[in-house]
């Protein structure tokens, strides 16, 4: 296998390190290179001209080049899309706004903390909090004159948003089922541990959002950036932590993971490492897939952090940096091969490592409702509707309802990978109290199995890649499923289904078991098939299928699982069994034998 560059001093772009290691200003000007790639180069370690943009008082946005490099800051520029045509005609500027996502590794925040995020909300993002399915919260709506403001408020809770986006390991998700204490805490302290080991090191973030002072000199990649260097990594990369049997996190939808191998009273001896998940893809572009990640060794506990770092500069020196639809550490496996993927990280680590250990999954789900761990705390868990908190119409009073529970709670809050909220941590003393308030503000409304097992991405209005509705226009649809899942008996049964309004797949649509991803304005893919734990990806069924055809599609397939299904069989693996769409076993072949192989009777 290829030897180790030295990573303080030299990257590789393309390939894997060759006997002369190609220097960051030779990649700067090889032919081909992704202009992405030029931009992080000449940025000063991320601060380009955002200085000088944010004094530009004449333009809500900044600078394209800005535009990629405030990823990094952990924002994205958008504009509200409902309205551009008519502002257009107006020939006035885009309703442009900022999206702010912060890191909040494992998803754990205190009651202070709480307190102060959703303060923020109220003053610049539009009265409401939003949960992510990356285990933390975004702010939308954030005009550029409330950039400073709003980023000194996320500074004096003492968090950030520093690498929540752009081409760095970003929010380091973690396992949040409360029952076992024990393991939650240490998929929580690894969660926290790589972020804090694998987080960007330039001052940046601290100079312009906060008026820090520049460190001068030391432009030295080795002492400004010792893991990334210059250029980053050739796309984002995502590292979860999982504890058996539950799967919330959807760890084979990553580039790296950790499965906690217990033992018999629930302790963590180990880990299983998982590499080479994703869920981007581009429609019509067949060199693009999702993929489900593999199990490449286990590794001691002491060992997890330098097998995180190893994985990331493989990837980082081998991954594509001329075409970044095919960037991403899944197409890094898929080229190099998986035993040459391990031997390097071998290599890295300066150690063998041992091949994975048994585990299993049974769901990719919440437990919602109340939990006692087993250090005698209890934990409740609140269903969000695609993770947007705020006080709804008619509805649950989400942001003020937990808010006053922030108030007087002595645990914490835990965010989770499908969007909702865990009270956590609730002496027993104090439960009565939370309970009253729960009930108080109908934060437990019932939410159906459907519902409870459901995601969705923002989408329209703001996201700017979106193609058509997504959290705007499941509610709806849910409500048209529910029905038809009634009227076979199925009310009961857990089924994922999960809708984006692009291919990019933030809401992980690719291993739900009903996948919706937006075509075009009131049109969708419709794949089906995926594992119920998470563990497989779907199959396009249907093409370009109009909002008002998927309820018509679905209602014989309910129909068929209800006369047909087995004891504890699952919706996506009943549709593969009885022969109504193809396994896919992992992404080169999720383009491979779609449609539907024959019709519900």
């Amino acid at each position: 296998m290829p030897a180790m560059a030295d990573k303080t001093t030299t990257r590789t772009y393309e390939t894997p390190p060759t006997d002369r290691p190609i220097s960051e200003a030779e990649a700067a000007r090889a032919a081909g290179l992704a202009a992405n790639e030029h931009i992080k180069i000449a940025s000063g370690y991320l601060r380009g001209t955002l200085t000088d943009g944010l004094l530009k008082h004449a333009t809500g946005a900044i600078s394209e080049d800005d535009g990629q490099l405030v990823k990094f800051h952990g924002m994205y520029l958008q504009d509200d899309r409902d309205i551009r045509a008519e502002r257009t005609k107006k020939k006035l500027e885009k309703a442009y706004s900022f999206m702010i996502r912060l890191r909040i590794a494992g998803g754990v925040v205190t009651p202070k903390q709480w307190l102060a995020l959703d303060e923020i909300a109220t003053t610049y993002a539009g009265g409401a909090l939003r949960a992510t399915t990356r285990q933390t919260f975004q702010y939308h709506g954030v005009i550029k004159s409330n950039l400073k403001r709003t980023m000194a408020a996320i500074d004096a809770t003492l968090l950030d948003t520093i690498a929540a986006c752009g081409d760095v390991n970003r929010n380091v998700m973690a396992a949040t089922n409360p029952a076992q204490t024990g393991a939650h805490k240490a998929a929580y302290q690894l969660a926290k541990d790589i972020s804090d080991s694998l987080l960007p090191k330039t001052s940046a973030w601290r100079e312009i959002w906060l008026d820090g002072e520049r460190v001068v000199g030391g432009e030295d990649a080795a002492e400004i950036e010792p893991i990334y260097g210059k250029t980053y990594l050739p796309r984002k990369f995502k590292t979860v932590v999982a504890v058996p049997p539950s799967n919330e996190v959807d760890i084979f939808a990553h580039d790296l993971g950790f499965i906690a191998i217990l033992d018999e009273k629930g302790g963590v001896t180990g880990w299983n490492v998982t590499v080479g998940g994703g869920m981007g893809m581009t429609h019509g572009e067949t060199d693009t897939f999702p993929r489900t990640a593999d199990v490449m060794c286990f590794v001691a506990p002491e060992d997890a952090l330098k097998v995180a770092e190893a994985v990331m500069t493989v990837q980082r020196d081998w991954g594509n940096r001329k075409v970044r639809k095919n960037a991403r550490l899944k197409y890094t496996i898929e080229r190099y091969g998986l035993a040459a993927f391990r031997a390097e990280v071998e290599t890295r680590v300066g150690k063998p490592l041992a091949d994975p250990k048994p585990f299993a999954f049974t769901a990719n789900g919440d437990r919602y409702g109340w939990t006692e761990g087993d250090d005698g705390r209890h934990h409740l868990t609140l269903y969000v509707a695609s993770g947007r908190i705020k006080d709804y119409e008619n509805g649950p009073q989400l942001l003020t309802g937990l808010r006053r529970i922030a108030e007087i709670h002595e645990g914490d809050f835990r965010l989770t990978g499908n969007q909702n909220v865990i009270i956590a941590n609730v002496p027993s003393e104090k439960r009565a109290e939370i309970e009253a308030l729960v009930d108080q503000y109908g934060m437990l409304k019932g939410a159906s199995a459907l519902r409870r097992n459901s995601m969705a991405c923002v989408a329209l209005p703001t996201c700017g890649l979106a193609l058509a509705e997504s959290e705007r226009y499941l509610p709806s649809l849910m409500g048209e499923l529910e029905a038809s899942l009634a009227s076979h008996g199925l009310q009961d049964d857990e089924i994922t289904i999960r809708m984006t309004g692009c291919p990019n797949g933030c809401a992980r649509p690719f291993i739900a078991e009903i996948g919706l991803v937006g075509r075009g304005p009131e049109r969708y893919h419709l794949y089906l098939g995926a594992a119920f734990d998470g563990s497989r990806l779907g199959k396009l069924f249907a093409e370009d299928v109009t909002a008002s055809e998927i309820k018509t599609l679905l209602d014989p397939l309910f129909a068929a699982y209800a006369r047909n299904k087995q004891a504890g069989e699952r919706f996506g693996d009943y549709l593969i069994r009885d022969g109504y769409v193809t396994r896919t076993t992992n992404g080169p072949d999720f383009h491979d034998s779609t449609g539907a192989l024959k019709s519900a009777a």
